[in-house]
């Protein structure tokens, strides 16, 4: 069959949005958008506009950015007339329904160039929405690439009306993903959507009928659109966003209960939980919105945060008094510490003013949940608050096994906030690619032998003098600076550096400094920590010294001078470098101090940054291992004990998305952390995923530098041979081929054990390949700027990619099945459990959990050799697969052999049969009546049929 030409695919999709309600219109240059638009302004708004005041409305329409057109689309104009004033709506954020909905297609726009766009949906006239499709076969990338390119040439033209775009959305038929109007935005900050079970819907159609119906669409654009203020760029909520502030505001207008979001850690909670904020602050029903964070480093982060999406949306209150005053105010949103909300509702000067709101319906959101909720405040503010209804965000719930005791005895977040309304777990957003799996590395190797100290496994440190040697901790210390630059890709990103003491910490700094000093590096390090006694947690708390004493007031008993001093001396090491004035003299200073850190780390992602402002290492004990965010930030180096949900939050400092280059998150454990890592990865991503997380290990990744080096080989067996490549299909061979090759050694160069002497090519071999790759990236440019002749060279994806993940698959399932064979009864009960419990979360596999625990539960016992397990499996898939065809096809009366032959042809070409192509395999065909239901229900039975049998299996 040959491939779906992109002009059916684009009537396909305006004949399902013309089902869906939009009405068609025919519009073929800029001056039919102009009329379309006068027409609909003035059925929208109910208002007929002469052709001056329309000339008014669009030199008010062209003025601004993209950025400050979305804030005209939802503002009035006012239009003045001799008589009165005319207020003119573009678009109704309130009454959805009010919005006119239409869609049209090859809308050509004079700019600098000519351009022909594909499909736009307008509403009330102005384009909304664009599409650019392109036919199966062909990267997506292609369509992102050229919707970038439409912006440089003609979205600007004709007032900029295309400037209006909120949601462009990019297919080629079978892969659909949606993006905001953000030209600063790269390929990965493009989305598939999904259900609440996290469920891709990929397919075109699928996808409009899913998130293009008019209500549906109405709602995205209104409230989940997000400007952030801080950037001067539009947002769009991600598909797993979208599900939980939908759920939460379910939960507030048809209940009083409880519940809490279970989003991973780097997935974007912050912007989901502003956006859960503002809808539900404007709910009649809800007196205040109060969000509730844990000390002040995430008082100062999350108040920013939510100020960049919203300037002013919330006044952080300073002082308790403050807090009360927000309070009894108008304010509908407050942003506050717990500790300062305790202090509130306990406190007898402020019990009298906020008793009164005892009775007033308030809505608690409480971001990172996992920290803050297990203590006696927790039980206060429920117990205060008489009609309050809680919300709780983490990456890391509390279950059972890393529940803690406290004063109220050992607590589940279940146990505080009731139900899970959303989860969206670390496997399901590595999958997506909203943040990077973690490379971990585990270095040290000391044991004691007399007086020396030996390289062995790090498993078999375990002794206290060893770990606290001034000799281990300097190896340490000259391992960092000998890799640093490797795994930073030469500075180009931060680090931070988790030690278990500020004792620790200081003769780490110390080390660091007296190094630079002699000449050994010249890395920036900087540290900061609280001053009271610090002992080592068993999790990283985050915590910020905003709310405790500073340690400005010497009478405190518990402040230690010595460690004051020292801090002292480091921030002064801190002025020098970067010019600034900062002390612990003085508690705001010091606040101030904890501020310009984290500034710094964050500036990096910034286009203005200036080196001179670079950070290299940062020093820490608890601070910054939780809840701060910085995407210039790649690599954890770890020397203390972390468990559970401390190990991830840690951990996941270094895994957002911010380019190409940063392929992963690098942790580098000089820790016996192995054991507590398998642990937490497999509690927080439903059991048992972890090679979705790691990376492979270092052999296997040569292993895949031999096998692409071969392909090269087959493709140009020398540098030269590059140059007479007979064809462009030839050419196309050698570019993949060492695409394929620069990914792998792109992984291959960020672990320590690398060395060219480990690959089959030398270093100098690499680099003249990669040269003749350049040029014939440079030869595409040119045929394409040349419009002489079109290459299929640009097709081609030249830039780095991630290596390919390994997949909890069909073959990991039986290698699991081996090993549950040969376990005690108690050892295989749970290894049953945790293969369920994987094949629940995985959304691939979820169809195939009822067979293949039917083949644990009938078959297993009556396998001999575990080594019998894989062809026993695949006699019982196949039986099963036959017997599943069968009943299919005595179900609809269909022949056999025609729907096995159609089942063939989509799994081939991935395209939906079309009905007619169905009926085919029908005794007789339906009538008229019958037969839309039937191809449909025939359809999805084929689809269920190949989803449960065919994709995820072993090739």
């Amino acid at each position: 069959m040959s491939t779906q030409p992109e002009a059916h695919l684009e009537q396909q999709f305006i004949e399902t949005l013309s089902q869906l309600g939009y009405e068609k219109v025919s519009i073929q240059n800029g001056e039919a958008l102009l009329s379309n638009l006068k027409v609909q302004l003035e059925r929208f708004n109910k208002v007929s506009l002469s052709q001056k005041e329309f000339e008014q409305v669009l030199i008010h329409l062209e003025k601004g950015n993209v950025f400050e057109k979305a804030k005209t689309l939802r503002d009035r104009y006012a239009l003045i007339r001799e008589e009165e004033t005319v207020y003119l709506q573009f678009f109704d954020s309130e009454q959805t329904s009010r919005n006119y909905f239409q869609v049209t297609h090859q809308i050509t726009q004079e700019g600098t160039y000519k351009n022909r766009y594909d499909v736009t949906i307008l509403v009330n006239g102005l384009p909304l929405v664009q599409t650019e499709l392109k036919r199966k076969g062909l990267e997506m990338k292609e369509a992102f690439n050229q919707i970038n390119r439409y912006q440089k040439h003609s979205f600007w033209s004709n007032y900029g009306l295309f400037q209006y775009v909120q949601l462009f959305i990019i297919s080629n038929g079978i892969n659909t993903k949606y993006l905001a109007n953000n030209k600063l935005q790269s390929f990965k900050q493009t989305f598939y959507w999904a259900d609440s079970q996290n469920r891709r819907i990929t397919e075109l159609m699928a996808f409009t009928k899913s998130l293009l119906t008019t209500e549906q669409l109405s709602r995205m654009i209104a409230h989940y659109i997000v400007m952030s203020e801080a950037n001067k760029i539009m947002m769009v909520l991600r598909p797993y966003q979208f599900n939980a502030v939908e759920a939460i505001i379910e939960r507030v207008e048809n209940s009083t209960e409880n519940g809490y979001i279970w989003h991973t850690t780097g997935s974007g909670k912050t912007l989901t939980s502003f956006k859960a904020s503002q809808i539900i602050m404007d709910l009649p029903q809800v007196h205040k919105v109060v969000f509730v964070v844990d000390r002040k480093d995430l008082d100062y982060q999350t108040k920013k945060e939510f100020n960049s999406f919203k300037k002013g949306s919330v006044d952080v209150t300073n002082n308790t008094a403050s807090l009360v005053k927000q309070f009894t105010d108008d304010t509908k949103l407050v942003l506050t510490t717990i500790q300062k909300l305790n202090n509130a509702i306990t406190n007898q000067r402020h019990l009298k003013k906020m008793e009164a709101l005892q009775d007033k319906r308030i809505v608690f959101i409480f971001d990172e949940c996992h920290r803050s909720q297990f203590g006696e405040t927790h039980h206060r503010i429920v117990k205060f608050f008489h009609k309050n209804q809680l919300f709780g965000f983490t990456g890391t719930p509390i279950f059972a096994d890393n529940a803690a005791k406290n004063e109220l005895g050992k607590r589940t977040t279940k146990d505080l906030f009731e139900k899970c309304l959303h989860k969206y777990v670390i496997t399901d957003a590595i999958r997506d690619q909203n943040v990077l799996k973690f490379g971990i590395e585990y270095v040290g190797k000391y044991k004691k032998k007399g007086n020396t100290l030996l390289d062995i496994e790090v498993e078999d440190i375990d002794k206290q003098e060893v770990i606290e040697s001034p000799e281990r901790l300097s190896k340490i210390t000259d391992y960092i600076i000998q890799y640093h630059d490797v795994k930073t890709h030469g500075r180009d990103y931060s680090a931070i550096f988790a030690v278990s003491s500020i004792e620790s910490l200081i003769q780490y700094y110390e080390l660091f400094e007296a190094k630079r000093t002699a000449g050994e590096h010249d890395l920036r390090v900087a540290t900061i920590f609280s001053y009271a006694p610090n002992e080592e947690d068993s999790e990283a708390t985050g915590q910020m010294p905003g709310d405790m004493p500073m340690a400005a007031e010497p009478e405190l008993s518990y402040v230690s001078s010595h460690k004051r001093d020292k801090l002292e001396k480091f921030i002064q090491d801190y002025n020098q470098l970067y010019g600034s004035a900062f002390t612990t003299k003085d508690s705001k200073q010091f606040e101030n101090y904890f501020e310009d850190i984290s500034k710094r780390l964050k500036k990096r992602e910034k286009t203005d940054f200036q080196d001179r402002d670079r950070l290299d290492i940062l020093l820490v004990v608890n601070m910054f291992l939780t809840g701060f965010d910085a995407k210039m930030v790649n690599t954890l180096y770890v020397d203390k004990n972390l468990r559970y949900h401390g190990l991830i939050q840690a951990y996941s400092r270094t895994n957002r998305i911010i380019n190409e280059v940063k392929s992963q998150g690098n942790i580098l454990a000089f820790r016996n952390l192995k054991k507590a890592t398998d642990e937490a990865i497999t509690l927080f991503s439903n059991k048992e995923a972890l090679e979705e997380i790691t990376l492979p290990p270092y052999e296997d990744v040569l292993e895949q530098f031999s096998n692409a080096f071969a392909d090269l080989l087959k493709a140009a067996p020398t540098v030269r041979s590059v140059d007479n490549l007979k064809s462009e299909v030839d050419e196309m061979a050698f570019v993949q081929a060492f695409r394929a090759l620069m990914r792998v050694k792109n992984v291959l160069t960020s672990y320590t054990d690398f060395e060219w002497d480990d690959l089959p090519m030398d270093e100098q071999s690499f680099a003249d390949y990669s040269s003749k790759y350049l040029d014939l990236k440079d030869k595409v440019k040119a045929d394409s700027q040349s419009k002489e002749k079109v290459s299929i060279l640009q097709d081609v994806d030249f830039e780095l990619e991630l290596i390919h993940r390994d997949e909890i698959n069909v073959n990991y399932i039986l290698k699991l099945l081996g090993q549950l064979k040969t376990s005690s009864k108690s050892e295989a009960a749970r290894q049953k459990k945790q293969i369920m419990d994987m094949l629940g979360a995985d959304v691939e596999l979820r169809s195939k959990r009822e067979l293949i625990e039917q083949f644990i539960e009938e078959q297993l016992p009556k396998i001999a050799d575990a080594a019998d397990i894989p062809d026993a499996f695949d006699q019982y898939w196949e039986d099963q697969k036959l017997k599943a065809l069968n009943e299919i096809c005595e179900e609809e009366n269909l022949d056999r052999a025609q729907f096995k032959s159609l089942i063939e042809t989509y799994i081939y070409n991935e395209q939906e049969p079309l009905r007619d192509e169905v009926f085919k395999c029908l005794d007789s065909r339906p009538s008229v009546l019958q037969a839309r239901s039937i191809g449909e229900r025939i359809i999805a039975k084929m689809k269920e049929f190949v989803q449960v049998f065919v994709e995820g299996m072993r090739a």
